[in-house]
């Protein structure tokens, strides 16, 4: 066996907690005694590794599926203790379907949530299935695992001390820990991160603070630049909009540009994201209720920095550019006021209607940055952008608009096998339409329903017609209130995985 204890090293500054969580890959075998994680196939009865558990333990697992109703359904599960020569089995169902790369994570998640006390020693998970398809990998179940470990436990004195987690040992005969130790590692670093911005305060991360954590993970990797403008750039560039929603703060504005270029003379792809480090409402005040959870309002700058940083270190050949747009939304004798008309980069003037609607003001400008500076094949923004996504889809689907109906597809399937859903919500010119102002080219708010929509069309606006471009807004999936198979409850850095694949699927030389 190698462990891989070492090569978690690299998620040390990219997450809080779980960077020592050791791992081994091995040969399939089925062990004689210890922890182990059992995949059980849906049926009446068992079939499959879990019967050849069953046999060694003379039946035990047959008596007590039975009695527990567990027929292998995904994720459900059943712990047994001290069934000889066993000191714990775990069963998790992986329903009745073949078994995908998605259901291989989800299992290595749920195992991850169900040994989550488990300390010292080992756990086996066996991982031989023979309705899996050839992504159904047991570095996908240790890159489930790892997902579903993250904790953020940063500022608590009850820390959970890697030294006591147990090595984890992936049996299995697919020789897929390469992909894990080069690849998978690297994919949920850029997770990682973007779950950790949202997470820590905003006292603590900031504008200049967000740069200064990005610049020192991506310090040292080949082929990447970055930039950043300051205030006074902002200024000098004409970008009133995003000026002029951070001008209220003490703690200035901020655009980080991230260059990753290792895909040759192509074109690249431009991510821009929304990078609220606090969203007050500014002048447009929000209610106390629930507005400790606007320290989450960067999540869309975590994602596409989170993004870059998993192609960088994995030293994908793509070029890729990450644009963090970043504000801190406070009210003060220098914030912007309902009424105001502010000119962007490109020209269009924005009548403010509510400086709750401070989002789409910094993307205006990082989308018109983005294309004028770079000439992107694709352009795609993401944002914790409105409720009314949410109120459409729940918490299960972030929303996606565009005009490019072959970009709308292709990320709709990347996000299916990224284990992350999306779902396409309307975009047209009654949405333009609505946006329209009396004092200026376009407003801010005020437009009436249905709001994502409405969103979507006010960042489109800055957005070349022919500009193949794309809208994620993430705001009803960024905070979970539940734990899911590879998510534990709080700042999810969804779409992190959906970008990844679809990088991977369409723009790697």
């Amino acid at each position: 066996m190698k462990a891989i204890a070492a090569l978690l090293a690299c998620l040390t500054l990219a997450a809080t907690v779980h960077a020592d969580q050791r791992f081994d890959f091995a040969s399939f075998d089925i062990p004689g005694d210890g922890r182990i994680v059992v995949p059980v196939v849906e049926g009446e009865s068992l079939s499959g590794i879990a019967a050849t558990i069953d046999q060694r333990t003379n039946g035990a697992l047959t008596v007590a599926a039975k009695e527990a109703s567990f027929l292998g359904e995904a994720n459900a599960t059943l712990t047994l203790y001290g069934v000889a020569p066993y000191s714990r089995i775990d069963l998790i169902g992986l329903g009745a379907e073949t078994v995908s790369r998605s259901t291989a994570e989800d299992f290595g998640g749920t195992a991850a949530s169900l040994l989550a006390g488990t300390e010292g020693g080992s756990v086996q998970i066996l991982w031989d299935v023979d309705n899996a398809d050839r992504e159904a990998t047991a570095a996908r179940v240790a890159f489930g695992y790892l997902l579903r470990s993250y904790r953020f436990d940063k500022h608590q004195a009850d820390k959970i001390d890697p030294d006591t987690l147990p090595v984890v040992r992936l049996l299995s005969n697919d020789n897929s820990q390469a992909s894990f130790v080069s690849d998978l590692v690297h994919l949920a670093a850029g997770v990682y991160f973007a779950r950790n911005m949202p997470s820590e305060p905003a006292n603590l991360v900031y504008p200049q603070a967000f740069v200064d954590r990005a610049k020192e993970l991506f310090e040292g990797l080949d082929n990447v630049k970055i930039k950043v403008l300051d205030e006074e750039e902002l200024q000098r560039l004409g970008m009133g909009a995003h000026w002029g929603v951070g001008k209220g703060s003490s703690r200035p504005p901020r655009l980080l540009i991230i260059e990753y270029m290792a895909g040759g003379n192509s074109p690249p792809v431009v991510l821009a994201g929304k990078g609220i480090t606090f969203d007050t409402g500014g002048i447009s005040l929000k209610d106390n209720d629930g507005m400790w959870a606007m320290k989450g309002d960067l999540g869309g700058a975590g994602v596409v920095t989170g993004t870059v940083l998993a192609a960088a270190r994995r030293g994908a050949p793509v070029n890729v550019v990450a644009l963090a747009a970043l504000a801190e939304n406070m009210p003060s004798g220098t914030a912007i006021r309902p009424g105001d008309v502010l000119t962007s980069m490109s020209g269009i003037t924005i009548e403010i209607i509510s400086t709750d609607a401070e989002g789409r003001l910094v993307l205006s400008d990082a989308v018109h940055y983005g294309q004028v500076t770079y000439e992107p094949s694709v352009l795609i923004d993401v944002a914790t952008l409105t409720g009314s996504a949410g109120r459409a889809l729940g918490d299960d689907y972030a929303a996606v608009f565009g005009r490019h109906d072959e970009l709308i597809e292709q990320l709709t399937a990347a996000s299916s096998a990224a284990n992350e859903a999306i779902w396409r919500l309307p975009l047209d010119d009654a949405h333009f339409e609505q946006i329209k102002s009396d004092f200026a080219d376009i407003k801010n708010g005020g437009a009436g329903y249905p709001g994502a929509s409405v969103g979507a069309a006010f960042i489109g606006s800055f957005v070349a017609e022919d500009q193949v471009w794309a809208h994620l807004d993430i705001a009803s999936v960024d905070l979970q209130e539940e734990d899911r198979p590879t998510v534990p409850k709080g700042y999810s850095g969804w779409s992190v995985r959906t970008l990844d694949e679809y990088l991977r699927r369409h723009h790697q030389q």
